[in-house]
């Protein structure tokens, strides 16, 4: 979907002033249809955590702006919201921000060693090519062969 995109990089575009006025960090923001409905999803950061009223309070702002550009000619449901501690990492800059940390990943077909799904370090990602250490050992693969890839947290 065309839109989709022009949709979520207008979000981003009217975000950004917001965030940085408040010391927030954008993590991402997505336009999916769940359903009969339509969601403009942002997920925002900051050091320490996001809080509740972070959230609405960012919402509020944004909200304005989004009324006032109007880009988007169906109805939707705005939801701002911390990304939690294992999200999932979708996008270029995600894995870029993250190298050196401990990460989830499940593949669409195991490795040679039988497994799906491995917990390892996120090493390097250059052009859809990762390198993940896993045991002291280096797994190297290709964003095609990936199902997802969340950031690791222990309970």
């Amino acid at each position: 979907m065309a839109n989709k995109e022009t949709y979520e990089s207008n979000t981003e575009r009217l975000l950004e002033p917001i965030l940085q006025e408040l010391g927030f960090k954008l993590v991402d923001v997505e336009y999916v249809k769940e359903g009969a409905d339509y969601y403009l999803r942002a997920y925002i950061d900051k050091e320490g955590g996001i809080m509740i009223n972070d959230c609405e309070l960012v919402s509020r702002r944004l909200e304005e702006k989004l009324d006032a550009e109007d880009f988007i000619p169906n109805a939707y449901i705005l939801e701002v919201s911390s990304p939690g501690l294992g999200r999932q990492l979708k996008k270029e800059k995600h894995f870029l921000q993250n190298i050196g940390e401990k990460v989830d990943v499940r593949l669409y077909k195991a490795l040679p060693d039988k497994r799906k799904e491995f917990t390892g370090v996120l090493k390097s990602y250059e052009n859809e090519h990762f390198i993940f250490e896993v045991d002291g050992q280096d797994i190297e693969l290709d964003l095609a062969q990936i199902s997802k890839i969340n950031l690791h947290f222990d309970f």
